[in-house]
């Protein structure tokens, strides 16, 4: 199997390469990812457990779905390919905001990542694909909150940075209406 590549990015998003991803995340090189967040009519945030053998972060909970993008690919149709390989559902996506974040890992790689923020909506159970992910469940984004902080081991690293600035887009959405 060909290795992924990633799409090594400027402080601008401007696309200035490509990398394998071990290589990239090895060397800590900015790359360009996306984050999907999947809310449902009662407002709560799909999440995933990322599956046993990941290679990083196993078991640990997160965000819908993440990943990277490939050559020539919008961040939308990016965002739901992976949300239809990961959790076996298609939905409209619109972007949020972007944000460049650095977290190191234990084993020694660093995500480096040019993140851009996508949310959807979805009222049904997804069809989880269990090379990906281990388990699913919604919930509210207080609970999520609160439950980061009383357990702070059992999600990834990268979806404590990013649902902080969600938290607060939420937040700063419901002010404005």
């Amino acid at each position: 199997m060909k290795e992924e590549r990633v799409i090594l990015v400027n402080e601008q998003d401007e696309q200035i390469g490509t990398m394998p991803k071990m290589e990239a995340h090895e060397k800590a090189k900015l790359h360009r990812a996306f984050s999907v967040f999947v809310l449902n009519d009662a407002g709560e945030i799909m999440l995933q457990q990322r599956a046993g053998h990941k290679y990083h972060s196993p078991l640990l909970w997160t965000n819908t779905c993440c990943s990277h993008q490939r050559v020539g690919e919008t961040n939308i149709e990016a965002g739901k390919r992976r949300l239809q390989e990961e959790m076996g559902f298609s939905t409209e996506l619109r972007e949020l905001f972007s944000f460049i974040y650095k977290a190191p890992f234990d084993n020694g790689l660093t995500e480096h990542e040019l993140d851009h923020v996508m949310i959807g909506s979805y009222n049904s159970e997804p069809n989880i694909n269990k090379d990906e992910v281990e388990s699913w469940k919604w919930m509210k984004p207080n609970a999520i909150k609160t439950d980061m902080e009383n357990n702070p081991r059992e999600y990834t690293v990268w979806f404590k940075i990013i649902f902080e600035k969600f938290y607060q887009h939420l937040l700063d959405n419901i002010k404005s209406k």
